[in-house]
């Protein structure tokens, strides 16, 4: 079925349903500010555009996602990707790819291929998502650090490179307020779960930089003061060539934004004992992804970590997700230039926090107790993932496992024939 769960839910919509809703959004709008900041920095954007995109794509797919409780907005999967099409073809090249992943995912959707999740080895998308935690993290030691502004390399093994190289000029007022931040964060999470964890710990940091003038990189002494309203949609210039080179690009963007946001479907389901509808979850990512990128916006999925704060948060319809898009909203036209006294490396923590979770250190032991041939699948695509390209680790590791499974099934018969 591809009938969006927010018709199903107004049928019998309600005041204290409402009441629920609205106080998740907020909640959920206080989590994702610092993180969407974050991300779009560490994307080699600037911070509106990542607001922006939790603005314009979180609305749509709340509106139209086959979840009740699913918030979309940037997420860290991205990064890789999009730093790398930035890099190369620059930000009119992210939109093409973006509009173009969109539409792949609205046929995939159409066609029901939702279901197809199930066939994807789980080993595979935990090798990926430790392998893109290592990669988020590598990618924050440069602010977390207090690098100076530079061009850093896209690639892992550069990327450490140019950090060697650079080493003396660490700052060690950076290191200590990324320090600050990631204790921050752990303690508060343990000691006061429902509060707004990252607003506070990245705020308390931010206000000591400015109080004692420490030499720090902020978000307005790198990309200035952030815009107070929303940017007019723009189409972006689209040739064949274009196309087909950016084509790569645009499904590794759309197997991202249908993997995370169908897992994050999954998730929430066993949190609140929900049925999500994979087909029209995928036609939501389709429809945020082409809309988002006109205004300017990143790539954009369900977000696990912010649906799982909904639904901890009481958000039990889509109604919850387009307060948390509107909140983030009137944030940006009401106190926008707040953003520019965020300190980058106490970003950095956010992110460098978001990558340690990302990689569910918690699960490690359970890995290396795989059979061999699903240790071999994780490790490869975690490899792949970090040091070669993220569509070839998804490609080598689901087709090593399709082969290990279809050649264990034929060792199994034969043995089988011969016991007989």
């Amino acid at each position: 079925m591809r009938r969006p769960k927010l018709l199903d839910t107004l049928r019998d919509y309600s005041w204290p349903l409402f009441r629920a809703d609205a106080l998740a959004g907020i909640s959920v709008a206080l989590v994702a500010l610092p993180l969407c900041i974050a991300i779009a920095i560490a994307s080699g954007s600037t911070p509106f555009v990542g607001l922006v995109t939790a603005i314009i794509g979180g609305f749509i797919i709340s509106a139209t996602s086959g979840s009740r409780v699913q918030i979309g907005g940037p997420t860290g999967a991205f990064i890789v990707v999009v730093y790398g099409v930035i890099q190369n073809h620059g930000m009119d090249g992210l939109i093409v790819a973006t509009i173009m992943a969109g539409l792949i995912l609205i046929v995939a959707g159409f066609f029901r291929a939702g279901r197809l999740i199930a066939l994807v080895p789980e080993a595979v998308i935990d090798g990926f998502t430790i392998g893109i935690a290592g990669i988020i993290a590598v990618s924050q030691l440069k602010d977390a650090f207090g690098y100076p502004e530079g061009r850093v390399p896209a690639d892992t093994l550069p990327k450490l490179e140019w950090l060697w190289d650079a080493r003396g000029s660490v700052s060690l007022a950076a290191i200590g307020v990324t320090i600050a931040t990631i204790v921050a964060i752990l303690l508060l999470r343990r000691w006061r779960p429902r509060w707004p964890v990252l607003v506070l710990a990245v705020g308390a940091a931010s206000t000591a930089v400015l109080l004692f003038h420490l030499p720090v990189d902020t978000v307005g002494s790198r990309f200035g003061t952030l815009p107070s309203g929303l940017p007019a949609p723009v189409w972006p210039d689209v040739t064949p060539d274009k196309l087909v080179e950016l084509l790569p690009s645009a499904i590794t963007i759309a197997f991202l934004a249908g993997v995370e946001s169908l897992l994050s479907a999954i998730v929430a389901d066993r949190m609140f004992g929900g049925q999500h509808r994979p087909s029209a979850e995928l036609l939501a990512q389709g429809y945020a992804n082409v809309v988002t990128p006109l205004f300017g916006g990143l790539p954009v999925t369900g977000a696990i970590a912010r649906t799982a704060t909904n639904v901890r948060a009481g958000g039990r319809t889509p109604v919850a997700g387009m307060v948390h898009a509107l909140v983030i909203l009137i944030v940006v036209l009401a106190a926008g230039g707040l953003a520019g006294a965020l300190a980058l490396p106490a970003l950095a923590a956010v992110l460098l926090v978001t990558a340690w979770n990302m990689a569910e250190p918690e699960k490690w032991r359970e890995h290396m107790a795989l059979p061999w041939d699903e240790l071999l699948v994780l490790v490869l695509t975690l490899v792949l993932t970090i040091f070669a390209d993220l569509t070839i680790a998804i490609g080598v590791g689901v087709a090593l496992g399709f082969f290990l499974r279809w050649w264990k099934g034929k060792v199994t018969k034969l043995w089988r024939l011969r016991d007989h």
